[in-house]
């Protein structure tokens, strides 16, 4: 495991504190949790920005014909 000496303001540092607190966790696992957070949102971004380059718009939208058109279950309608 690593350490890291990390300067934060005194006013998010404050912040961070106080959220910890009602989480009932330590400031240490509240902002490895926020990094773990963070660091998931990005990868997840990427995940599908890299997806959406290897898409086949045309292919998909023929799958989506092919499809039958079947009206929507009761309680599955789209609002007016």
């Amino acid at each position: 495991m690593s350490q890291f000496a990390l300067r934060i303001p005194d006013s998010l540092a404050g912040y961070a504190k106080e959220l910890a607190r009602e989480d009932k966790v330590s400031l240490n696992q509240f902002i490895v949790l926020a990094l773990a957070e963070k660091v998931s949102a990005l990868k997840t971004e990427a995940f599908f920005l890299e997806r959406a380059e290897r898409a086949n718009t045309e292919k998909a939208l023929s799958i989506l014909d092919s499809v039958r058109k079947l009206p929507p279950i009761a309680g599955d309608e789209l609002p007016g």
